[in-house]
């Protein structure tokens, strides 16, 4: 049985750093990806970073050089820890797994159920 978690959401004020954590079971996959999402309400849900089972790393330009993914493999955790926070950064936080190494995109195969981040002065 396959599990995604997130964890780590929390109200933090603008310029805050955070870190989510994802813990993930049963997969089934040689090849993977995975990856954070977010999606603010009335928003498309958008790519931040992922990371492929090679160590490749992908971040979308509207976080790069503020936020960082990584992976524990020994533990099966997934980590984001997001600096400079801005307002418009409130969001539902979602970790995902793709059974492959296209991880630039929006198609992922399991998700979790999100956790909640929300950013004010």
């Amino acid at each position: 049985q396959r599990h995604v978690v997130e964890s780590g959401g929390d109200s933090v004020q603008i310029g805050d750093s955070l870190r989510l954590s994802c813990a993930y079971s049963g997969n089934p996959f040689n090849n993977y990806c995975l990856a954070w999402f977010r999606q603010a309400p009335g928003k498309e849900r958008e790519r931040l970073a992922a990371i492929d089972d090679d160590g490749e790393i992908y971040y979308s330009s509207s976080v790069k050089g503020r936020f960082a993914i990584s992976r524990d493999n020994a533990k099966n955790t997934l980590n984001l820890l997001m600096n400079s926070l801005g307002a418009e950064e409130t969001a539902t936080y979602y970790c995902a797994l793709r059974g492959d190494r296209l991880c630039i995109t929006k198609a992922y195969n399991y998700w979790g159920q999100g956790t909640q981040v929300t950013v004010s002065s």
